[in-house]
């Protein structure tokens, strides 16, 4: 008789890891761990959501959506693969009643493997598949931005009274009056300007507002948030246990799904209902509050990342930055043209440094030794005269 024998998933070929599942990749991203497996369901994964997947260091990210539908050249799945993340895509809704969050899978090329049942297919993405559908998306471009300038129109109708006047805009007790505002969102190299940014923060002590987990991007660089805004799906509970105040974007319903997360950890919070995106809901919030500048970390810059915002966010993105005009600047900007004032104790050393060269020169020249000895014959004259003068 023939014995089945059955190997060790750890044995077999591909990659193994825990698999953790929710639609909302934001949220999902909060409790990601290293060395799992991120099952999202993201058409056009943009590169703020890639960053925040990303930092979460899982082995792979399985999409059960196009991650590049064509629409436009979005910049998340190019990320994900240089930080050696695994992407597998379109591989259909329904793995997400096929798997459970804590089930161990193991990915063999395209195929999703659970115990020894094949789960699901998909597309491994690589550098030139990824290439490939960039160049196909170029095309789709003069169309997002004709889709752009219908989305603006509907937005500046439904929050006229806000971008105009203000209404609506939350009075929080955060003080912004007359100082600096760093808004930091986990987007796109954040942790490297938040590092650049070091001297200009412990400066200027800019007021610190943190958009969901860009609170937690400012705890990792050692500083502490004023403010958190955000839907509250990618903000840590330790960053929201900081005593920084809480404003929970909703929508312009009312809804606010974050604001019942907060107070169940037993904080206040106010909610901002509003079409616009969380990060300019906090722009907004500083712009209004009179902040006198305004930083801007991790957010979008060009035109193809302004399209990675997708169509809502592209048109609340425009405006927002009308409203600000130039009091909005962007982090690069500020750690290019930015020179740390030096301090007193900082023109201190440099006063005892150069006194030593000086002592150093001298002693080791024969000038310097006939000038040292002529100044401690000088003092010993007028010692002896002191004691003559006394005796």
């Amino acid at each position: 008789m023939k014995l089945a024998i059955r190997r060790r998933a750890d044995a077999l070929p591909g990659i193994v890891g825990v698999a953790r599942l929710d639609r909302s990749s934001t949220r999902l991203a909060g409790r990601l761990q290293p060395g799992e497996i991120a099952i999202i369901d993201h058409v056009d994964l943009d590169r703020v959501t890639a960053e925040a997947l990303a930092a979460a260091r899982p082995v792979a990210v399985i999409n059960a959506q196009p991650s590049i539908s064509g629409r436009y050249p979005n910049l998340g799945p190019e990320l994900l693969l240089e930080r050696d993340i695994v992407l597998i895509d379109d591989v259909g809704s329904e793995i997400f009643a096929l798997v459970k969050d804590g089930n161990r899978l193991r990915l063999d090329g395209d195929v999703i493997w659970l115990g020894d049942e094949d789960v699901a297919d998909g597309t491994r993405q690589t550098v030139q598949s990824i290439h490939a559908a960039m160049e196909q998306a170029k095309a789709g471009l003069s169309s997002q931005l004709e889709a752009f300038a219908v989305t603006t129109a509907e937005f500046m109708a439904q929050e006229r009274a806000m971008l105009l006047d203000g209404v609506g805009i939350p009075d929080v007790r955060t003080y912004f009056r007359g100082r600096h505002a760093l808004v930091v969102v986990r987007g796109h190299d954040y942790a490297k300007d938040l590092k650049a940014l070091k001297h200009y923060i412990r400066e200027y002590k800019p007021v610190l507002v943190g958009v969901d987990g860009g609170a937690d991007a400012l705890i990792e660089a050692g500083h502490k948030p004023h403010l958190i805004v955000g839907n509250m799906d990618a903000v840590s509970d330790a960053a929201l246990a900081t005593g920084a105040e809480v404003v929970v974007h909703a929508g312009l319903d009312g809804r606010a799904p974050g604001l019942l997360r907060v107070q169940d950890l037993g904080l206040d919070a106010i909610a901002f209902p509003t079409a616009g995106t969380a990060e300019d809901a906090a722009l907004l919030i500083a712009h209004e509050r009179g902040a006198s500048l305004i930083v801007s970390v991790g957010s979008s810059g060009d035109l193809t990342e302004f399209l990675d915002r997708g169509r809502a966010g592209m048109a609340s993105g425009f405006l927002t930055r009308l409203r600000l005009g130039d009091t909005l600047v962007d982090a690069r900007a500020v750690s290019k043209v930015y020179r740390n004032r030096i301090s007193g104790a900082a023109l201190l050393l440099l006063v005892l440094a150069a006194l030593v060269a000086i002592v150093v020169a001298l002693a080791v020249s024969d000038v310097g030794h006939t000038y040292l000895h002529n100044v401690e014959h000088g003092w010993n004259d007028a010692v002896h005269k002191l004691r003559d003068l006394f005796s």
